[in-house]
């Protein structure tokens, strides 16, 4: 079995965060079939040594721009390939976005999400996204965008703006990728991320879980993920949201213990990673949020909207940290 890639603490500097050996698929592959004791006992071991176990990072996520993306994502209601609903809409004003920022801060939210659904951001919308996130960060909050893949200087625009992180899931394993999108390759998400990288910006990346993926595809994406040179500083996981209209609108949901074990493994895998529970939240009840805690994850989107789908209202979400006896932090990414 793969040992933990180091015992030192919290504050140690990006650069070590390298995973002294590569990780396996097969060793991936071992954690998930840990009797779910074992696994969570070596989560908690793994996630204390790096982090306050009772500490979380909260983050709200604003659709910036709804709709009218070209790619055919399977899982997607934002794709113009699919009838889901969802209305093309154009990049929201400013002054609305600095509105919503206003309300995630002083709701407790300490990093800012934005998402446009764009196959590849043009000159001129980066040029408004930059000037968004000037704005934003000038709110005292993290910055973080969505916006697709980015081409050569896009990312040094956005960095030079203030963007702390930038959002660009491989979403899962290599070899099932094909079976989910057609109209991106994996290598050109790779090549986003090189220059998110290079540009000295922040990677926020993970992947969506319930996509019909077997569990050794699971182990395949954790695998890629981890072995990132170095991982991402931020792990958001997803468990499939199925939407009527989407080619995936019928799969089987995923058993809610599998998604439990994906966030010890990715935890274990990474240990220095801020791990986030992402879409699918909303379907949780707070037991199951609570294992979530329990097995590493140690940020959440928090508020009323998570792109297109419902996410929980922030006063519950408070409810239950309360009662989880768990304190709001800055990321500690």
């Amino acid at each position: 079995m793969h040992a933990d890639s180091t015992l030192a603490s919290a504050s140690v500097p990006v650069t070590s965060r390298r995973n002294c050996t590569p990780w396996k698929v097969a060793d991936v592959a071992a954690l998930f079939e840990l009797p779910f004791a074992d696994l969570m006992y070596r989560a908690q071991q793994t996630h204390r040594r790096f982090f306050d176990a009772s500490a979380i990072q909260l983050s709200t996520l604003l659709s910036i721009k709804t709709g009218g993306c070209p790619e055919d994502c399977s899982y997607c209601p934002q794709s113009a390939r699919y009838d889901t609903g969802v209305e093309t809409e154009k990049l929201l004003p400013l002054d609305e976005v600095l509105d919503a920022a206003r309300a995630a801060r002083d709701n407790g939210a300490t990093r800012f999400c934005m998402g446009a659904a764009w196959r590849s951001p043009k000159p001129h919308q980066v040029d408004a996204v930059a000037e968004m996130v000037s704005a934003v960060k000038g709110l005292g909050l993290e910055t973080c965008v969505t916006l697709g893949m980015l081409r050569d200087g896009q990312a040094e625009q956005l960095r030079e703006a203030g963007l702390d992180y930038y959002n660009h899931n491989l979403d899962t394993a290599p070899e099932f990728y094909g079976q989910i999108i057609t109209t991106r390759t994996y290598q050109d998400r790779l090549d986003t991320l090189d220059r998110v990288r290079d540009a000295g910006i922040k990677v926020c990346c993970g992947g969506i879980v319930g996509l019909g993926e077997s569990r050794r595809e699971r182990a395949g994406l954790i695998a890629q993920l981890a072995n990132m040179d170095p991982y991402p500083e931020s792990v958001p996981i997803n468990n499939l949201v199925r939407v009527e209209g989407t080619p995936l609108a019928d799969n089987a949901a995923l058993d809610p213990f599998e998604f439990v074990r994906t966030i010890a493994v990715a935890r274990i895998a990474m240990p220095q990673a801020v791990v986030r529970l992402s879409a699918g939240r909303e379907q949780m009840d707070e037991a199951l949020q609570a294992l979530c805690f329990l097995a590493g994850a140690n940020s959440m989107f928090y508020g009323d909207r998570l792109l297109t789908t419902d996410n929980p209202q922030a006063e519950a979400d408070r409810a239950l940290l309360r009662r989880l006896g768990m304190r709001v932090e800055a990321g500690a990414a």
